[in-house]
């Protein structure tokens, strides 16, 4: 079977588009697996699937990590969801797509995209946690996905992949794991970030609901006003925009580059 697909990338977190509206093409995390392989397939950090929707959106996205596990969401992957569906013949200035997460919605600001993402929660007060022979002070918030977040002093300084990995699969966070971000405080309103992502097992250049939760626990934790800006590990900046109303933060969005690389088929 030939599958045709584009290939994108948000910040520099990198995906696989396909179009499956007719519902005839059935993937099972092997295959997920086979396609994000970046020695034996077309190589990205997830796989992202436009869907006929179920309950009166636009469309749906299915999202996959390289691993071939469904994820619940991915903030670069909805970016790139939304400007993918415009190269389906979606010409709207808004859309509104289901995911596991919610129902998101896109809107075009120029040549960059917006997505309003569902409302955080979960958020825990900061624990100490031992983490490869020393504690260090976790933040946690999901933000779609569950994230883990450790500001330090210096990036350069952080051993993203030992660190990350140890947070990622620590007994606090089990049985599903975290992802796990590391993030340095540039200004008030600006921090940059690094992010281990579960499912890729790895660190990535970007990872918009990681985005999203240094900003957002940067304002719990230092009442930084909205929006906030980001800088990822691809050296992209990022903004996220909130509203608070008393202990719940909403109206979150994210701002920034969705990209077309190229697209082609491959044998599935």
């Amino acid at each position: 079977m030939q599958l045709a697909f584009s290939k994108m990338n948000g910040a520099g977190n990198d995906f696989i588009m396909l179009d499956n509206r007719d519902g005839r093409l059935v993937l099972d995390s092997a295959h997920v697996a086979r396609l994000c392989d970046r020695h034996r397939g077309i190589g990205a950090d997830g796989l992202l699937v436009v869907e006929s929707p179920a309950y009166g959106s636009d469309f749906r996205m299915r999202y996959y990590n390289a691993d071939g596990n469904e994820a619940e969401m991915c903030g670069n992957g909805a970016r790139c969801f939304a400007r993918f569906t415009r190269r389906l013949g979606a010409d709207m200035t808004e859309i509104s797509f289901e995911t596991p997460a919610g129902t998101i919605r896109a809107s075009f600001p120029q040549s960059e995209v917006c997505v309003a993402m569902s409302d955080p929660h979960s958020h825990r007060s900061p624990a100490s946690l031992e983490i490869n022979g020393r504690t260090v002070e976790v933040h946690f918030i999901n933000t779609g996905v569950p994230h883990a977040v450790v500001f330090t002093e210096n990036l350069d300084n952080v051993d993203v992949v030992k660190d990350g990995a140890a947070l990622r699969y620590h007994p606090d966070f089990a049985p599903k794991g975290t992802n796990a971000n590391f993030v340095q405080v540039l200004a008030p309103d600006s921090v940059a970030i690094r992010t281990y992502e579960r499912g890729v097992e790895g660190e990535t250049l970007a990872c918009g609901t990681g985005v999203c939760a240094a900003a957002l626990l940067q304002h719990l934790r230092a009442g930084s006003a909205s929006p906030i800006s980001v800088r990822v590990h691809g050296g992209d900046l990022l903004r996220v925009g909130f509203e608070r109303s008393g202990d719940k933060l909403h109206h979150v969005t994210l701002t920034g580059p969705a990209d077309f690389v190229f697209e082609g088929t491959i044998s599935l």
